[in-house]
């Protein structure tokens, strides 16, 4: 389940156990997902809604999606098995979905049927090149700093299909970010035709795994382990990091205009209404992790913990009211559907009136 118990144990294993192609076995980035009765009750950890459509995706590239608000759900056609942990989609009809061995999947009829963009096989090999041109321009810093820049992304390069995308976000059918471990981020503003790297524009020298990126109002932040939350600087084109009081990890951020809200580890939340230069501890009501958030309507936020109680809030986070499930069972995200809120885990995804 990736979920904050064992998400950091998800992202070793994909690390330590990469996509392999041997005798008698198959890579699953060669692979189509298989077709399953079971998909919508098998472990899903991402979530989105594209118009009237709710996307699910997870394990073993299953893709999922109901017309119906979650009553009903139907398979999509996916072409590799690897794990997927985090979906977008900008517009009813255009989406992207990432997951392990650095897969990046892209959609155009709302998620029915998908087709890859990147992979880990060739992600290393980009970030390496474009970070090697940019330090033959100079751009890099001194030599010493831009050798030890190259050195350290060829390491990664030379892992091939090792490293994960644990999340994605898109503003638009055009521009979006994905983001993975060890501070792997790359841009896009042609679709996901091309991918641009953003490994050198962070202020995260410890490479920390990057575990969300959501645009919230006119801006875009990113969260990540050990309290890492980072802020796009438009003007100086880079990341730069905001300080909060919490140094545990933030598994995710969710929010309008008004107010941003990073939650994470411990059913810890923080909220902040001047664009992260100020934050305050919201009381969730929970000491599990807090694995995925939602905005929805006028002010509206929802977030969901590790045991699935789903938290509502109405007034952009400042309070919240708590909803727990007869049936406890791990959850990892969470979306709102008209007037139904779903649930994405280990049991697959369920729905519920929003209260």
């Amino acid at each position: 389940m990736f979920t904050p118990s064992i998400r950091r144990a998800l992202v070793a294993l994909a690390l330590a156990l990469p996509s392999v192609s041997v005798a008698g076995f198959a890579d699953v980035l060669d692979t189509p997902s298989s077709t399953s009765a079971l998909a919508s009750k098998s472990l899903l950890n991402g979530l989105a809604v594209a118009g009237h459509r709710v996307i699910a995706v997870g394990q073993r590239g299953h893709v999922v999606y109901s017309d119906d608000s979650g009553t009903t759900w139907q398979q999509a056609k996916v072409p590799v098995s690897s794990d997927l942990v985090a979906v977008s989609f900008p517009t009813p009809q255009q989406g992207w979905a990432v997951g392990h061995d650095g897969v990046v999947l892209h959609t155009a009829d709302g998620g029915a049927s998908w087709s890859i963009q990147l992979d880990g096989r060739r992600a290393g090999a980009l970030l390496q090149q474009q970070l090697q041109a940019k330090a033959s321009r100079g751009e890099l810093g001194s030599q010493d700093d831009a050798g030890k820049l190259v050195d350290e992304v060829g390491r990664i390069a030379a892992q091939g299909a090792e490293n994960p995308f644990l999340d994605v976000w898109f503003a638009d059918a055009r521009h979006g970010f994905i983001v993975g471990a060890f501070n792997l981020i790359f841009e896009t503003t042609d679709g996901g035709q091309t991918w641009t790297t953003w490994f050198d524009r962070t202020e995260n020298p410890q490479r920390l795994h990057l575990y969300a990126v959501r645009g919230i109002g006119t801006d875009v932040y990113i969260t990540g382990e050990q309290g890492l939350v980072l802020k796009l600087d438009r003007e100086a084109g880079r990341f730069k990091a905001v300080d909060t009081p919490y140094k545990g990890t933030y598994f995710g951020v969710v929010g309008d205009s008004d107010a941003v809200v990073v939650y994470g580890l411990r059913g810890n939340a923080y909220r902040s209404a001047d664009g992260g230069a100020h934050w305050t501890q919201v009381d969730t009501g929970v000491q599990e992790g807090i694995t995925g958030g939602a905005s929805f309507g006028a002010h509206g936020l929802a977030l969901v913990s590790q045991a699935g109680t789903v938290l509502v809030s109405r007034d952009n986070g400042e309070h919240f009211v708590t909803h727990r499930p007869a049936k406890p069972a791990p959850a990892s995200a969470v979306a709102v559907s008209g007037d139904v809120i779903v649930t994405a885990g280990a049991l697959g995804v369920n729905a519920k009136a929003l209260h």
